[in-house]
């Protein structure tokens, strides 16, 4: 497994980015004067400090969001369509200053933020096709007597809480769909990657003031204190929407704090997703599907396979496979020419990492390749190589729990229905991958297994016009697609 020597650091000028809070269309500091740092997780070198929002900022920018609510519910849908447009080619266009941003704070190689970049704006160019498309009802009713009408609109102020892993994409699959819907936000981004989504913000900020709409329609307050922060606007009864991504954990408490409000929710939460690979599979496939579903962002994605449940006919092929494709990978800085697997985002990671594969090993597993950090001397930052274990006990911790690392657990099965029943025990169920050539098998799987998101034959599976999102444990609702704007909306029923 090779690894790259920190390079210098790609052109980064924290002095061009966002750091305040943005309230009411203007950025400013932290009311109580206070910033935290953001730091290079491939160095843990300190990039920048950002304003530390506190719950006072908060609240302002929910006023700010309530404030410009009414007016910005009543721009027709065309002009939010065609900001939204705008928005996008503006993105798009700044692909490269995006995506440095992207490696600098999460730590992606190049490639995957520019990826990002993509995948994210397309969220918005998404919604803004879909600003126009929001339909209603108009109707006799059944008895004859008059008529119904039904009229969507948006629901109301809404706080979008997005996480770390993809700062972009997650920020623009929540304000897209808000924006196009009338509906105003609330952002607080992840703590340890606020500069991108502020980098996004401020590109929104811009073109609303261009258009002469409503300054406060999109406000951003980073903090270093959640909790603080979020509790408050919960309580409030000016919010009428909250969108999270996050651990279930985290989700949980959220959702008490919303009951009292019985504020609209959208939870995208904690995964545990299995990857069959079927005895009639292609393996050298599989393979290549596997080593996609697992080692984006370092496997750090909630959507990352985390179970490689393989039938025991295959198995050995499968994971010597696995385990030369992971040895190919260049472990690096994500701004290091040929880097294809970046830094985990904070030192705690690589601790957890290393002591779910000791457990495993422990337990009787077989480090394939990997297993360890490479030497500080080679690389000072958050970094665990990427590791293939052979022979795992399905009740190791590498299977039972979300690893959000670069760690491939392979457990045999004999039978479908084994397979199945390994792949649905779990509380988790947001996405599932499998390897089959058997269309009745395809269908059997579709129909049984336990996830909001099934990939067949293929190791990817988003897209921002499918609906994302999970069942169980693993949260409400959903983002993308026709569904992912039906979120910011409510129905208004007219008798007539």
């Amino acid at each position: 497994m090779a690894t790259t020597h920190p390079a210098p650091a790609l052109p980064f000028s924290p002095e061009r980015l966002p750091t305040g809070v943005l309230v009411d269309g203007r950025w400013r500091p932290a009311s109580g004067g206070a910033t935290f740092a953001v730091h290079d997780p491939a160095t843990g070198e300190v990039l920048t400090e950002v304003a530390d929002g506190t719950p006072e900022d908060g609240l302002a920018a929910l006023a700010a969001a309530d404030a410009a609510m009414p007016a910005w519910r009543a721009v027709a849908p065309r002009e939010r369509a065609e900001l939204l447009r705008s928005v996008f080619e503006t993105v798009t266009a700044r692909i490269d200053e995006f995506a440095a941003v992207i490696t600098a704070e999460g730590g992606k190689p190049l490639a995957e933020s520019r990826a990002e970049v993509t995948y994210g704006a397309e969220f918005v160019r998404w919604y803004s096709e879909q600003a126009v498309r929001v339909g209603g009802l108009a109707r006799t009713a059944p008895g004859g007597a008059n008529h119904q009408l039904v009229l969507r609109r948006g629901v109301g102020p809404a706080l979008l809480i997005t996480p770390w892993n993809f700062p972009l994409a997650m920020a623009t699959r929540k304000i897209a769909p808000a924006l196009a819907a009338g509906c105003t936000v609330v952002v607080k981004p992840a703590g340890l990657t606020p500069l991108t989504t502020a980098l996004f913000a401020e590109v929104v900020r811009a073109e609303l003031v261009e258009r002469g709409l409503p300054a406060g329609v999109v406000n951003v307050v980073p903090t270093s204190s959640s909790g603080a922060l979020v509790d408050p606007l919960l309580a409030d009864p000016r919010l009428r929407k909250l969108s999270f991504t996050g651990s279930t954990e985290v989700g949980r408490v959220l959702l008490r704090g919303a009951a009292h409000g019985v504020l609209r929710t959208s939870m995208e939460l904690g995964g545990n997703a299995p990857f069959l690979v079927f005895e009639d599979a292609d393996v050298p496939a599989a393979v290549q599907g596997a080593v996609q579903a697992k080692m984006r962002n370092a496997g750090q994605t909630c959507v990352a396979a985390n179970r490689f449940l393989v039938h025991e006919s295959v198995a050995d092929e499968f994971a010597r496979g696995l385990a030369a494709a992971f040895d190919d990978l260049v472990v690096g800085p994500g701004y290091a020419p040929g880097t294809t697997v970046g830094p985990l985002i904070e030192r705690k990671a690589v601790d957890r990492v290393e002591e779910v594969v000791a457990q495993a090993v422990d337990g009787g597993a077989r480090v394939l390749v990997g297993g360890d950090r490479p030497p500080a001397a080679d690389l000072p930052g958050h970094f665990f190589r990427p590791t293939v274990l052979a022979g795992v006990d399905p009740g190791a911790r590498a299977v039972q729990e979300e690893v959000f690392g670069p760690v491939a657990p392979v457990v045999t099965f004999t039978s479908e229905d084994e397979a199945l029943a390994l792949a649905n025990g779990t509380e988790y169920g947001l996405v599932a991958y499998a390897y089959t050539r058997d269309v009745d098998r395809v269908f059997r799987v579709a129909e049984r297994i336990e996830a909001g998101m099934l990939g067949i034959n293929r190791g990817m599976v988003s897209d921002a016009s499918a609906p994302f999102g999970g069942v169980k444990s693993s949260g409400l609702g959903r983002e993308g697609g026709e569904a992912g704007i039906e979120e910011y909306l409510e129905s208004l029923y007219v008798a007539l």
